[in-house]
């Protein structure tokens, strides 16, 4: 996945350390990066997901660590498919393995009436379907 820099050169995408206030690491956010100017902005898919935590944690946070791929579905998709094991996987591949576990465990949410636990879940597939349908 890239895109042209404002530089015109082409922009690569990472998985990259967000760093907010000098005191919360965000790891594995999606960035699309310029290696001739410099120049990273975050993949728009994940941005809503990005400023929801930002937002979150407040104009003077305590130090801490996140890991984005927890949050976002995109964010943990693409760690998916730069781990080893996954390496000769088509991404289309590691989506479709990663609905079905997300609808088996919405099943069992839904078996044990933990309407909150389902209706994340159900988060997460809207993340997948919604950017899936988009890219």
């Amino acid at each position: 996945m890239q895109k042209y820099c404002k530089c015109g050169r082409t922009m690569n995408l990472r998985l990259r350390t967000v760093i907010y206030q000098n005191k919360v690491d965000i790891e594995n956010v999606p960035i699309y990066s310029c290696e001739a100017c410099g120049r990273s902005e975050v993949v728009p898919h994940v941005k809503p997901e990005l400023t929801g935590l930002i937002g979150k944690l407040g104009s003077k946070p305590e130090k801490q660590q996140y890991f984005f791929h927890e949050m976002s579905e995109i964010a943990y998709l693409l760690l998916k498919v730069t781990e080893k094991e996954h390496m000769n996987d088509s991404m289309e591949k590691i989506v479709e393995e990663r609905i079905n576990e997300l609808l088996d465990i919405l099943l069992l949410a839904q078996s044990l009436g933990d309407e909150p636990w389902a209706e994340e879940i159900r988060s997460r597939l809207s993340q997948i379907t919604q950017n899936t349908m988009t890219t």
